[in-house]
Protein backbone atom coordinates (compact mmCIF):
# COMPACT_ATOMS: atom_id res chain seq x y z
CA UNK A 1 0.00 0.00 0.00
CA UNK A 2 1.98 2.96 -1.16
CA UNK A 3 2.24 5.90 0.69
CA UNK A 4 1.78 4.23 4.09
CA UNK A 5 2.85 1.29 6.31
CA UNK A 6 2.03 -1.55 8.84
CA UNK A 7 3.23 0.10 11.90
CA UNK A 8 1.50 3.68 11.70
CA UNK A 9 0.09 5.06 14.46
CA UNK A 10 -2.62 8.48 14.53
CA UNK A 11 -3.40 10.52 17.25
CA UNK A 12 -4.72 13.85 17.42
CA UNK A 13 -2.99 17.17 17.77
CA UNK A 14 -4.47 18.77 21.14
CA UNK A 15 -7.24 21.51 21.04
CA UNK A 16 -6.29 24.91 20.58
CA UNK A 17 -4.41 26.76 17.93
CA UNK A 18 -0.98 25.44 17.79
CA UNK A 19 2.05 28.46 18.10
CA UNK A 20 5.00 28.58 15.83
CA UNK A 21 4.73 29.36 11.89
CA UNK A 22 4.13 27.14 8.78
CA UNK A 23 6.50 24.96 6.72
CA UNK A 24 6.69 23.84 3.11
CA UNK A 25 5.62 20.55 3.55
CA UNK A 26 8.77 18.72 3.10
CA UNK A 27 11.00 19.94 5.71
CA UNK A 28 12.67 17.27 7.35
CA UNK A 29 14.65 16.86 10.93
CA UNK A 30 16.57 13.75 11.57
CA UNK A 31 17.25 13.48 15.17
CA UNK A 32 18.71 10.90 17.85
CA UNK A 33 17.07 10.78 20.92
CA UNK A 34 19.80 12.02 23.60
CA UNK A 35 16.45 13.67 26.04
CA UNK A 36 16.76 11.76 29.77
CA UNK A 37 13.81 13.05 31.40
CA UNK A 38 10.66 10.98 31.75
CA UNK A 39 8.90 9.96 28.45
CA UNK A 40 11.36 11.33 26.47
CA UNK A 41 12.58 9.18 23.08
CA UNK A 42 15.17 6.74 24.12
CA UNK A 43 19.16 6.97 22.90
CA UNK A 44 18.80 4.16 20.53
CA UNK A 45 15.97 5.53 18.84
CA UNK A 46 16.91 7.26 15.44
CA UNK A 47 13.81 9.24 14.86
CA UNK A 48 12.93 11.33 11.87
CA UNK A 49 10.72 14.34 11.73
CA UNK A 50 8.89 15.52 8.43
CA UNK A 51 6.87 18.91 8.93
CA UNK A 52 3.37 19.09 6.60
CA UNK A 53 1.93 22.37 5.69
CA UNK A 54 -1.13 20.13 4.79
CA UNK A 55 -1.81 18.61 8.00
CA UNK A 56 -3.79 20.10 10.60
CA UNK A 57 -4.67 18.00 13.40
CA UNK A 58 -2.93 14.66 13.34
CA UNK A 59 0.24 13.40 14.54
CA UNK A 60 1.85 10.18 12.69
CA UNK A 61 4.31 7.30 13.77
CA UNK A 62 5.50 4.56 11.60
CA UNK A 63 8.63 2.33 11.37
CA UNK A 64 10.80 3.22 7.75
CA UNK A 65 14.16 1.47 6.88
CA UNK A 66 15.30 0.91 10.55
CA UNK A 67 13.84 4.12 11.80
CA UNK A 68 11.06 6.08 13.51
CA UNK A 69 9.47 8.71 11.34
CA UNK A 70 6.49 11.22 12.89
CA UNK A 71 4.66 13.38 10.90
CA UNK A 72 3.52 16.40 12.25
CA UNK A 73 2.22 19.61 11.64
CA UNK A 74 4.34 22.41 9.74
CA UNK A 75 3.28 24.96 12.61
CA UNK A 76 4.23 22.84 15.66
CA UNK A 77 6.82 24.53 17.84
CA UNK A 78 9.50 22.95 19.29
CA UNK A 79 7.94 22.04 22.43
CA UNK A 80 4.98 20.51 20.78
CA UNK A 81 7.23 18.96 18.39
CA UNK A 82 9.18 17.13 21.68
CA UNK A 83 6.22 16.07 23.32
CA UNK A 84 4.74 14.20 20.36
CA UNK A 85 7.62 12.66 18.95
CA UNK A 86 8.43 11.05 22.72
CA UNK A 87 4.61 10.04 22.63
CA UNK A 88 4.33 8.86 19.64
CA UNK A 89 7.20 6.71 19.95
CA UNK A 90 6.43 5.40 23.38
CA UNK A 91 2.93 3.81 21.06
CA UNK A 92 5.05 2.12 18.39
CA UNK A 93 7.39 0.72 21.14
CA UNK A 94 3.83 -0.22 23.17
CA UNK A 95 2.40 -2.16 20.10
CA UNK A 96 5.53 -3.83 18.97
CA UNK A 97 5.97 -5.17 22.43
CA UNK A 98 2.20 -6.50 22.50
CA UNK A 99 2.68 -7.91 19.55
CA UNK A 100 6.33 -9.95 20.52
CA UNK A 101 4.25 -10.97 23.44
CA UNK A 102 1.53 -12.74 21.28
CA UNK A 103 3.81 -14.17 18.97
CA UNK A 104 6.22 -15.38 21.35
CA UNK A 105 9.66 -16.97 21.04
CA UNK A 106 10.73 -19.91 19.27
CA UNK A 107 8.47 -22.79 20.61
CA UNK A 108 5.51 -20.77 20.00
CA UNK A 109 6.68 -20.50 16.43
CA UNK A 110 6.96 -24.09 16.08
CA UNK A 111 3.75 -24.84 17.44
CA UNK A 112 2.27 -21.84 15.05
CA UNK A 113 3.61 -24.16 12.31
CA UNK A 114 2.84 -27.03 13.07
CA UNK A 115 -0.79 -26.15 13.80
CA UNK A 116 -0.90 -23.63 10.54
CA UNK A 117 0.58 -26.85 8.59
CA UNK A 118 -2.38 -29.78 10.19
CA UNK A 119 -4.45 -27.06 8.76
CA UNK A 120 -3.93 -26.33 5.53
CA UNK A 121 -1.78 -28.53 4.60
CA UNK A 122 -2.99 -31.67 5.91
CA UNK A 123 0.09 -32.39 8.16
CA UNK A 124 2.03 -33.16 5.62
CA UNK A 125 4.89 -30.42 5.97
CA UNK A 126 6.94 -31.38 9.10
CA UNK A 127 9.50 -29.11 10.11
CA UNK A 128 12.58 -29.59 12.20
CA UNK A 129 12.52 -26.34 13.43
CA UNK A 130 11.20 -22.73 13.76
CA UNK A 131 12.87 -19.90 14.58
CA UNK A 132 13.33 -15.87 14.83
CA UNK A 133 15.97 -14.79 13.12
CA UNK A 134 17.45 -10.61 13.30
CA UNK A 135 20.08 -11.17 10.04
CA UNK A 136 17.35 -11.53 7.30
CA UNK A 137 16.88 -7.90 5.72
CA UNK A 138 15.65 -8.47 2.53
CA UNK A 139 13.47 -11.63 2.56
CA UNK A 140 10.48 -12.69 5.55
CA UNK A 141 11.64 -15.33 5.38
CA UNK A 142 13.48 -18.62 3.91
CA UNK A 143 13.55 -22.44 4.37
CA UNK A 144 16.24 -25.52 3.76
CA UNK A 145 14.33 -28.14 2.56
CA UNK A 146 17.91 -30.65 3.46
CA UNK A 147 17.44 -30.10 7.04
CA UNK A 148 13.63 -29.05 7.57
CA UNK A 149 14.48 -25.85 9.15
CA UNK A 150 12.77 -22.36 8.74
CA UNK A 151 13.89 -18.92 9.58
CA UNK A 152 11.48 -15.92 9.91
CA UNK A 153 12.39 -12.53 10.00
CA UNK A 154 12.34 -10.87 13.20
CA UNK A 155 10.47 -7.91 11.54
CA UNK A 156 7.59 -9.84 11.46
CA UNK A 157 7.10 -9.66 14.87
CA UNK A 158 5.62 -5.87 14.43
CA UNK A 159 3.21 -6.89 11.71
CA UNK A 160 -0.41 -9.04 11.78
CA UNK A 161 -0.78 -12.46 12.89
CA UNK A 162 -1.93 -13.58 9.17
CA UNK A 163 0.91 -12.18 7.64
CA UNK A 164 3.03 -14.21 10.12
CA UNK A 165 0.93 -16.85 9.17
CA UNK A 166 1.50 -16.59 5.61
CA UNK A 167 4.97 -16.48 5.51
CA UNK A 168 4.96 -19.43 7.71
CA UNK A 169 2.82 -21.18 5.03
CA UNK A 170 4.68 -20.19 2.49
CA UNK A 171 8.01 -21.72 4.30
CA UNK A 172 6.35 -24.78 4.90
CA UNK A 173 5.17 -24.96 2.00
CA UNK A 174 8.91 -24.95 0.44
CA UNK A 175 9.35 -28.52 3.03
CA UNK A 176 7.08 -29.87 0.29
CA UNK A 177 7.60 -28.08 -3.22
CA UNK A 178 11.39 -26.56 -3.28
CA UNK A 179 10.97 -23.97 -5.96
CA UNK A 180 7.55 -21.57 -6.88
CA UNK A 181 6.42 -23.29 -9.83
CA UNK A 182 2.05 -24.10 -10.11
CA UNK A 183 2.12 -26.58 -7.49
CA UNK A 184 4.10 -24.62 -4.82
CA UNK A 185 1.47 -22.14 -5.19
CA UNK A 186 -1.59 -24.29 -5.30
CA UNK A 187 -0.32 -25.47 -1.68
CA UNK A 188 -0.21 -21.52 -0.21
CA UNK A 189 -3.34 -20.83 -1.99
CA UNK A 190 -4.79 -22.80 0.86
CA UNK A 191 -4.01 -20.21 3.75
CA UNK A 192 -7.37 -18.24 3.06
CA UNK A 193 -5.74 -14.73 3.20
CA UNK A 194 -2.63 -15.71 1.42
CA UNK A 195 -3.65 -12.64 -1.44
CA UNK A 196 -4.36 -10.44 1.35
CA UNK A 197 -1.04 -10.61 3.24
CA UNK A 198 1.14 -10.85 -0.18
CA UNK A 199 -0.40 -7.81 -0.69
CA UNK A 200 0.51 -6.38 2.60
CA UNK A 201 4.09 -7.32 2.13
CA UNK A 202 4.29 -5.78 -1.40
CA UNK A 203 3.50 -2.57 0.16
CA UNK A 204 5.92 -2.57 2.92
CA UNK A 205 8.56 -3.61 0.20
CA UNK A 206 7.23 -0.95 -2.35
CA UNK A 207 7.60 2.22 0.31
CA UNK A 208 10.48 1.01 1.65
CA UNK A 209 11.99 1.15 -1.89
CA UNK A 210 10.68 4.12 -2.78
CA UNK A 211 11.80 5.53 1.06
CA UNK A 212 15.53 4.61 0.08
CA UNK A 213 14.88 6.64 -2.96
CA UNK A 214 13.73 9.11 -0.99
CA UNK A 215 10.65 9.92 -2.42
CA UNK A 216 8.37 8.57 -0.22
CA UNK A 217 5.64 10.33 1.76
CA UNK A 218 2.71 9.52 4.04
CA UNK A 219 -0.53 10.77 3.59
CA UNK A 220 -2.24 13.26 6.39
CA UNK A 221 -4.43 10.48 8.04
CA UNK A 222 -3.07 6.61 8.31
CA UNK A 223 -5.15 4.57 10.54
Amino acid sequence: MPGSTPDANASPKPAGPPPGTGGDGRARTAARGTHAGPGDVADTDVVEVRRSARRRRTVTAYRELGRTVVLIPAAFSPAEERRWVAQMVAKLQTREERRRRSLGGDDELMARARALSAAHLDGAAEPASVRWVENQHRRWGSCTPADRSIRLSGRLRSMPEYVVDYVLVHELAHLLEAGHDERFWALVARYPRAERARGFLEGVELANTAGEAGGFHAPDHVD
